[in-house]
């Protein structure tokens, strides 16, 4: 049987490729190059093969996003990885007031195809200032897009699709999910398969076949699939209550319209995320939904978050801050009834 591969060893390939077939392609980050690879080896093997446009830089975010955008703007492809999501708010004003601007404010449009990589989320233990989802502070900037790695979206065409929008976009990638393998041939597990549908987020369905019309339909960001389909597995199994799940690849600009014919399908609907409250990619989703639903929805949208708290390094103390398949399952229960 031929091992799956793993999501680091996905993203590894898709930048194998990325570089491979745009000569124009620079990748730039601390620690970038071999032997080291990057803190979580996802750029092992590409200095060797393109030692002059893989470049390990000073310990400076802001500095890597500028020489990024700088790239992009000089008509090249830059990939700019943060060592960890949470050394993106340095990045904050490079981004905002320069890339993001920089596609429209010079009277026409100019081509900026540049992507920031950023390693996001807890559960590892890395403590409070290297394991936050910080995916709501960069919502609603123009010409600034955001989508988020899952199992089920090879990269290649993640990484290809955000580049040739030729618009500065940020890709925040679960630390977990490295180590975590792609799903493919439409199996998830025993249980439930999946199936990538049409719109313009290139949403994954999860579902368990045979089941008819679901009794919620769970929206959630890549990073959270795991824990995701381990609460819907207990839900099924053990309360009988059917769900199933949508994870987008792409969060920002999100069109919920797109999605309406299968959120149709089922009177409740629960909207995910690591980020603690207010202001987030789940609450204006939410908003949308009940816009377009709230006719036809027979509770108001369930929004889960994490606790508006730090992210301890204690594993006991980080899994009761961040959302966990039994805080899911015991929401959507009590939300049933």
């Amino acid at each position: 049987m031929t091992r799956r591969q793993r999501v680091a060893e996905n993203l590894n390939s898709a930048l194998h490729h990325l570089l491979g077939a745009h000569p124009g392609t620079y990748l730039i980050g601390e620690d970038v190059a071999d032997p080291y690879g990057g803190a979580f080896k996802v750029t092992r093997g590409l200095s060797d093969r393109f030692p002059d446009r893989v470049l390990s830089s000073p310990l400076s975010e802001g500095g890597i996003a500028g020489v990024g955008a700088g790239l992009a703007l000089a008509g090249n492809r830059s990939v700019v990885e943060m060592m960890f999501s949470d050394f993106a708010a340095l990045a904050f004003d490079p981004l905002l007031n320069f890339a993001a601007k920089s596609v429209s404010m010079y009277g026409r449009r100019v081509p900026m195809s540049m992507v920031v990589r950023c390693p996001t989320g807890g559960n590892r233990g890395y403590g409070p200032t290297h394991s936050q989802s910080l995916q709501k502070h960069f919502l609603g900037i123009p010409s600034l897009h955001l989508r988020e790695v899952s199992p089920f979206h090879d990269n290649r065409r993640v990484l290809t699709a955000m580049l040739d929008r030729e618009e500065p976009g940020v890709l925040f990638e679960d630390k977990v999910l490295y180590t975590r393998a792609m799903y493919q041939a439409g199996v998830v597990d025993d249980l439930f398969r999946y199936e990538v549908l049409a719109d313009p987020s290139e949403t994954a369905r999860v579902f368990a076949p045979d089941c008819g019309p679901p009794d919620w339909i769970v929206l959630s960001p890549g990073g959270l699939t795991e824990r995701a389909v381990t609460a819907l597995r207990t839900l099924l199994l053990e309360e009988e209550i059917t769900c199933e799940l949508l994870v987008p690849s792409q969060l920002y600009p999100f069109d919920s319209k797109a999605l309406l014919p299968v959120l149709s399908r089922a009177d409740r609907i629960c909207v995910m995320e690591d980020s603690t409250a207010d202001g987030t990619w789940g609450e204006l989703l939410a908003q949308q939904l009940h816009e377009e639903l709230w006719s036809r929805l027979a509770r108001p949208v369930l929004p889960l978050t994490a606790e508006p708290s730090i992210v301890p390094t204690a594993a006991h103390l980080e899994h009761g801050v961040l959302l966990q398949p039994s805080t899911i399952h015991r929401a959507i229960v009590e939300a049933t009834k």
